[in-house]
């Protein structure tokens, strides 16, 4: 801080010492002397009788917009142009729109290069330059630069220095006004020397006060003070941004006025003293003191006043001698009075405004009255400046409104203008394929609308911003949108306080952006392979599946479900139970796939074969098309979301019932969740689309599977309570699975409340004797509950099994179509409908619309080849009798052998699996319970372990952790207790949980799950993300980043999705109904110096390219790490920037909210905050290190 008060001191000695010496009599013999002789009068005389000098070859000492929109100037007026431009600006647009382009300030910071005077002026001088044009910004309203062209007989467009001077600094230009008779706001007569005298004023004058450079404007180096404690804290930020923006950072402070309106008054002078306004400007929206929407004329304006205000700005103007083009600003209070606070002695960022509704070129303006042409020679006395209509300028900037506008830097990827009648664009870099740096502002374009009247320009600009399409970087125009359609705004009624009293403005609506990050996706898969792991050295075939005719607008015939909706749950039962013949569920759509093809078939695939089934496959019980696996598969691996699969096939498939897989208290997860968490997901799950629930237990644990059967009956569904079945109930030597323990938990089920009674025979134990045993015996016991009946085809028995539950009694049996069955998966639904046709027992389903729908599955199947399980399984197999190894498992198990490097051993694991179930107690073997008894199983294998040395060594083993948790009691309680002493041994005297799990646990708060979820992810969640979070919590954030970085891949179809286009090729991706895309891949790049490749792509006939980082070449560079998404302790870059300040080291305890380093980018400081008290465990950036967005910072542990 001493540092800080010290250099002030010394500047603001300088800049005191530099101005006596100017405005000293010429015989001190300063620069600024010899251009003002005591003949004042006589050269002011002499320069009003001289005749215009015409400029001939013209420099822009600026950049980006300004410097193109003076070049388009020059280029009416047949000038010459010159551009300047630093090493960081070498590909910048305005260097190329000039004529000419010279690098200044080689080795210097990006801004100190546009400040270089000596080497600017050496520039011009060397290239026969005869005017210089400042811009805004930099060197505009320096008097030394304009001094410096004068000394070197160059034109400065702009006034004369010393008036550049006096009204450039603040101070001065505030006692010019006070002499002119203006009113001005009360504030300190000269520059602040340190924050104590800072802080003295405030103690005299009271708070608020306002902080604001002497040497510059823009927001830069101004800050807002209403806390004493808060003062010396803001002067040493405010001093060091306008040291950094401007050069200087003298600081002046005024008292705040609250509630104004920002007034600006345009003026044009002469060379001859004449002075008029082209009118006024209303920049009161504004955010951090900049401007954000300029309005010309100011809406809703007193013309009283503004005939005062106008008259008052151009007194001061002809008091100081002013010439070229400036502004007057004022502050206008509530009532009417408004107090001048300060002149900028050069062109502003919003003249295009004024230029719109004059109809006046300033640019044009300055550059003829700098030849010497008067006001009159222009046309542009005060009787021939006239108001036509309203106008508006919203500046686009690359800073992201939901990050507290924090700027973004990159490549913009895409960029599509909003153009038509009435639209003006000033921009530079705006186009595909720029570079934003962080080095300088954040300007993107400015979008300029006119029209009639005030709301008809907002119409204008509404339009116009809403046809922008910026990818690749994030910009404010959310946030325009909002200022657009506020009222307050509309109305014209604004003042300095609108954006900070409309909180409304900062609610956006998210940005889909959806082509694009579809690109990002493909190139990604490109560049570095598939997204989700493939299983087998298989490709996914070319063909596009052919689908079955389907007619065309034209409703689906009414089905089951029409009952259910209508007569509700008992009613729906009844009609089970009376129907004559078989009915039939469908695997086809879960646990088939779960079971041949690791769960993996797209939301994609199912849909498109969709509308068939809901026409030709209504004799269906129902379609088996969620839950289990299928719900974290497809989050976790196939990166959609399981809501909009169901909500989706919903649609499409109004009226055949869908049926879920519960697990009881574990829902659609591994483990225990409290009971609000099943009842919630069961609610949502109906409200979705839901009409079915089979629950079961791995363990067929009572309590367990209770509240599973009250979740779904509470949530108005179909309860369907399964017994887990495995044994042999048809074998007299098997004690513990008997008929008498099956007929004893199905009473219970019935007593509990189940509609439907499901036999779910996982393992595909069930053999057609046994079958015909247990089913007779419970249709006889409980002849009014329909019975239904589950098994896995493994065996190659499931058909003759299903077709003797029938004749037994079952009411419905599971099976899969044809091409999906068989092996681990469901008995073949053509084989049983074939079978029963023309029985007593018929299906109802034709044949040729069974043949038709597995046509269909059987050339989509092909595109799964990545996971398809007869890789290595060629056939069904009868030992699963012996093993009773389930069905998924089964394969499951064989691809992790073959993984392993132990497909050698696979007999030895099945045979081991055996063992292990005995072990363990003789399970039923249903997830997660088949969890247990397969990881014991591989365990002993890899470890060599027979089931005696088990037993003997359990106490010094390390088992599987879901080992140790079964013996713990998270799964429940197993039929007939645990094995002793093999638990006491296994847990080492561990924690043992007595009753049901879930029991215990408290329920879980939603609303904190939300507010974490949304201050990830905005406003967006739903209910439905909600309940993701609550059951899969890193999954779904997972699946979360993934959709907001890459979006909506389950758009693509299946082999595009797993393996990428081929280059050349063209894929066509439908995103809604009446949108889609075309897209046609062109090429990879070569491997960047940063590591990144660049894939090109045409989209719907335009070229586009995105950079995707090589994870394998980056592996071979140094890379800055990033912060940790999701982690609070992991502090990012909140902005790409540069680290100015560090205030914190390692091992330090810091509490929230303590500032940890400052950052500086775009000429804007951000102090970044502990986001929670700890230990600062790792700093991980040094003071001047350039970063990135979310690049690490600190971790706080």
């Amino acid at each position: 801080m001493l540092r800080l008060q010290a250099r002030a001191r010394h500047l603001h000695h300088a800049a005191s010492s530099a101005l006596a010496r100017a405005t000293s009599a010429t015989s001190t013999g300063g620069a600024l002397s010899r251009t003002l002789p005591d003949t004042r009068a006589q050269s002011t005389q002499a320069e009003a009788n001289a005749e215009p000098q015409r400029i001939k070859k013209l420099m822009v000492a600026n950049r980006g917009e300004i410097a193109i929109r003076v070049f388009r100037a020059c280029t009416e007026m047949d000038i010459e142009t010159v551009a300047i431009y630093s090493e960081q600006d070498v590909n910048q647009m305005h260097r190329q729109k000039a004529d000419e382009s010279y690098l200044v300030g080689k080795g210097l910071p990006p801004v100190a290069a546009y400040l270089n005077i000596p080497e600017i002026i050496t520039v011009a001088q060397e290239n026969g330059v005869d005017a210089i044009h400042p811009g805004y910004g930099f060197l505009s309203e320096r008097a030394d630069f304009a001094q410096a062209c004068v000394d070197a007989g160059i034109r400065f467009i702009g006034p004369k220095p010393e008036v550049v001077h006096k009204m450039g600094d603040k101070v001065e230009a505030r006692q010019a006004a006070i002499d002119a008779g203006v009113q001005v706001v009360p504030g300190t007569p000269g520059p602040v020397e340190s924050a104590e005298d800072a802080v003295e004023f405030c103690k005299q004058y009271g708070l608020p006060v306002i902080f604001k450079a002497a040497f510059g404007g823009g927001g830069r180096g101004m800050r807002v003070v209403r806390d004493l404690e808060d003062v010396a804290e803001n002067y040493n930020r405010a001093y060091s941004e306008a040291l950094a923006a401007f050069g200087n950072g003298s600081l002046f402070l005024e008292k705040f006025i609250e509630r104004p309106r920002h007034i600006e008054v345009q003026m044009l002078g002469d060379r001859t003293g004449n002075v008029v306004h082209l009118f006024e400007r209303d920049c009161s929206v504004q955010r951090r003191h900049q401007k954000v929407v300029e309005i010309a004329p100011a809406p809703m304006f007193d013309q009283e006043v503004r005939d005062k205000m106008t008259s008052d700005a151009v007194r001061l103007a002809r008091h100081v001698g002013y010439e070229n083009a400036g502004t007057t600003e004022f502050l206008l209070d509530k009532n009417g009075q408004y107090y001048f606070i300060e002149v900028n002695a050069r062109l502003q960022v919003e003249h295009t405004v004024t230029e719109q509704v004059t109809g006046v070129d300033l640019v044009q303006s300055q550059i003829k009255i700098a030849e010497g042409h008067t006001l009159e020679d222009l046309n542009l006395t005060q009787e021939q400046i006239h108001l036509n209509g309203c106008s508006i300028q919203c500046r686009m900037t690359t800073e992201d409104p939901s990050r507290n506008f924090q700027p973004d830097t990159g490549r913009i990827e895409v960029f599509r203008s909003g153009e038509g009648m009435g639209i003006r664009l000033d921009s530079a870099s705006a186009f595909a394929g720029a570079v934003i740096s962080p080095y300088y502002d954040s300007l993107l374009v400015k979008v300029i609308a006119q029209a009639r009247d005030h709301p008809a320009a907002c119409a204008k600009m509404l339009r116009a911003l809403r046809e922008f399409r910026i990818r690749g970087v994030k910009t404010n125009i959310p946030f325009l949108l909002n200022v657009l359609q506020n009222d307050t705004f509309l109305k014209g009624s604004v003042d300095t306080y609108f954006i900070d009293e409309n909180p409304g403005l900062f609610h956006f609506a998210a940005s889909q952006n959806r082509a694009q990050k579809l690109l990002h996706y493909l190139g990604n898969v490109m560049v570095n392979g598939p997204s989700t792991p493939l299983g087998t050295t298989l490709k996914p075939t070319e063909v596009v599946p052919s689908l079955p005719p389907v007619p065309v607008a034209i409703p689906p015939p009414p089905a089951l479900r029409d009952v259910l909706l209508r007569d509700g749950p008992e009613a729906f039962a009844k009609k089970v139970r009376e129907n004559k013949g078989l009915m039939l569920m469908d695997t086809t759509f879960r646990d088939a796939h779960q079971s041949l093809l690791a769960t993996r078939v797209r939301t994609y695939d199912l849909k498109r074969i969709a509308p068939f089934c809901a026409h030709s496959m209504t004799p269906l019980y129902s379609l088996e098309n969620w839950g289990g696996a299928t719900f974290d598969v497809a989050l976790r691996f196939l990166h959609e979301c399981p809501w909009d699969r169901l909500r989706e096939l919903r649609k499409l498939i109004p009226n055949i019932p869908f049926q879920m897989l519960l697990r009881g208290a574990n829902a659609v997860g591994y483990t225990n969740y409290p009971d609000n968490v099943v009842f919630k997901f069961c609610d949502l799950a109906v409200k979705n689309g839901m009409d079915i629930f089979r629950i079961f237990d791995s363990l067929n644990y009572l309590p367990n599977i209770i509240v599973g059967m009250e979740a779904s009956g509470k949530a108005g569904g179909v309860v369907e309570a399964a017994i887990s079945y495995t044994g042999n109930v048809s074998d007299p030597e098997k004690k513990k699975y008997n008929l008498e323990y099956y007929t004893k938990l199905a009473g219970e089920l019935v007593k509990a409340g189940t509609h439907v009674l499901c036999i779910k025979d996982m393992a595909g134990l069930l053999k057609p004797q046994a079958a015909k045993l247990l089913v007779s015996t419970l249709k006889d016991k409980y002849p009014d509950v329909p019975i239904h009946v589950h098994t896995h085809d493994t065996s190659g028995a499931g058909v003759a099994a299903m077709l003797a539950a029938a004749q037994a009694g079952a009411d419905v049996v599971d099976v899969a179509v044809d091409s999906m069955s068989g092996l681990t998966s469901q008995p073949s639904m053509g084989a049983v409908v074939a079978s029963l046709e023309q029985t007593e027992l018929d299906t109802g389903l034709d044949l040729d619309n069974v043949t038709a729908y597995s046509a269909y599955w059987e050339q989509a199947r092909n595109l799964y080849g990545p996971f398809e399980c007869t890789a290595t399984m060629k056939s069904g197999n009868a030992d699963i009798y012996k093993n009773e190894i389930p069905g998924g498992q089964y394969t499951n198990l064989q691809f992790q052998a073959f993984s392993l490097g132990l497909a050698d051993q696979f007999e030895e694991i099945k045979k081991m699996y055996s063992v292990a179930n005995i072990l363990l107690g003789d399970l039923p073997k249903v997830t997660p319970s088949s969890k247990v008894v397969g990881d014991m199983a591989q365990f002993m294998v890899q470890n060599k372990l027979t089931a005696e040395l088990v037993q003997e060594k359990a106490s010094e083993l390390s088992f599987p952790s879901s080992v140790v948790e079964y013996f713990q009691g998270y799964l429940g309680e197993p039929p007939g207790g645990y094995p002793e002493p093999l638990r006491t041994k296994v847990l080492k005297g561990a924690q043992k949980i007595e009753g049901r799990p879930g029991a215990s646990l408290p329920p879980l708060d939603f609303e904190e799950i939300r507010d974490e979820l949304q201050d990830k992810y905005g406003s967006g969640v739903t209910e439905e993300d909600v309940m993701s979070a609550a059951l899969y919590p890193k999954v779904t954030d997972e699946y979360l980043d993934f959709k907001g970085k890459y979006g909506p891949v389950d758009k693509l179809d299946t082999k595009t999705f797993l393996v990428g286009p081929k280059i050349a090729s063209e894929t066509e991706v439908s995103l809604e109904k009446g949108k889609s895309l075309s897209i046609v891949t062109l090429a990879v790049g070569d491997l960047s110096a940063t590591g990144t490749r660049e894939v090109f792509f045409e989209l719907n006939g335009q070229l586009r390219s995105v950079r995707i980082k090589d994870t394998e070449a980056q592996k071979e560079m140094h890379v800055h790490p990033k912060a940790l998404q999701g982690v609070r302790g992991s502090v990012g870059a909140p902005m790409p920037g540069t680290v100015i300040d560090i205030k914190v080291k390692e091992g330090e305890e810091v509490e929230k909210g303590q500032p940890l380093l400052v950052l500086s980018a775009m000429k804007m400081e951000m102090v970044v905050s502990a986001p929670l008290a700890g230990k600062v465990k790792l700093v991980a950036v040094s003071k001047d290190m350039k970063l990135e967005g979310d690049d690490l910072l600190v971790e706080i542990e």
